[in-house]
């Protein structure tokens, strides 16, 4: 589904605080694949995002999506394919919008006629049954402004918008983060439920532990621009919170820290 081939990327090349994050990565991930990456800060685990996304250009290798090269291709063609998630749900949404017309914004994604050509009752109801999934009432106030809604609603909307026409790769950027434990949770469980019943590609970065074990088919750990743990299966399984922190601790102490 989603495979990246030797992907080289250094910041601020030639100069005192030049950086080389990545160095010949690869990864590879399957149609219906749920992922959770995580990692120490600073080991590229948004950069890769942001690489698939097309938001920060790679300085070489490859990424192909189903199959298609899209190195070339500008975020915003990405954005057609790819739905993303961020940390900051005032990201995700347009404040100043109402529930339904940022719908219809993620509805049009794409497509080359305006935003008053989608608002029409047929797609309103269409809103509401996606809507009625998150089982937080959104569905009956399709005129309120995004931006009156809590931090957990609006990321749920944004969760939302990014899967309404259903995208091969969905790409979770810390998502939860921003989150009280309560709305986390919450939205993390509606995410799960998504995905699974969605049925779509899913790389999720986060830094709670708890929700790379519990949540997808697969947990990978990054560590200054490599991969230092791949599992799935039945030794994903039989993997715990307290497993994952001996590997953090072991990096650690390699590294002087």
């Amino acid at each position: 589904m989603i495979e990246l081939s030797g992907i080289q990327k250094t910041f601020n090349a030639g100069t005192v605080d030049e950086k080389k994050l990545f160095d010949n990565f690869n990864l590879k991930i399957d149609e219906g694949e749920f992922v959770a990456v995580i990692g120490s800060n600073g080991s590229g685990k948004t950069t890769m995002l942001n690489i698939i996304s097309g938001s920060t250009a790679a300085d070489s290798g490859k990424i192909l999506l189903g199959g298609a090269e899209i190195n070339k291709l500008k975020d915003y063609k990405r954005a057609m394919r790819i739905g993303r998630v961020f940390q900051d749900p005032a990201m995700g949404t347009c404040p100043s919008m109402t529930i339904w017309e940022n719908l219809s914004i993620a509805d049009n994604k794409g497509k080359r006629f305006g935003l008053s050509f989608g608002l029409n009752r047929a797609r309103k109801d269409f809103y509401r049954s996606s809507l009625e999934f998150l089982g937080m009432g959104l569905e009956d106030r399709l005129d309120t402004p995004a931006g009156t809604l809590s931090g957990g609603q609006r990321q749920a909307l944004a969760l939302i918008m990014a899967t309404l026409v259903s995208p091969d790769l969905l790409l979770l950027d810390e998502h939860t983060a921003a989150l009280d434990p309560k709305a986390a949770d919450t939205v993390m469980e509606l995410t799960d439920k998504l995905v699974r019943e969605k049925k779509i590609t899913s790389l999720m970065v986060t830094h709670n532990l708890r929700y790379a074990v519990e949540y997808g088919t697969r947990t990978i750990m990054m560590h200054e621009g490599g991969i230092v743990l791949d599992v799935s299966g039945e030794k994903r399984r039989n993997t715990e919170i307290d497993d994952y922190l001996k590997i953090f601790n072991e990096i650690s102490l390699e590294k002087g820290n």
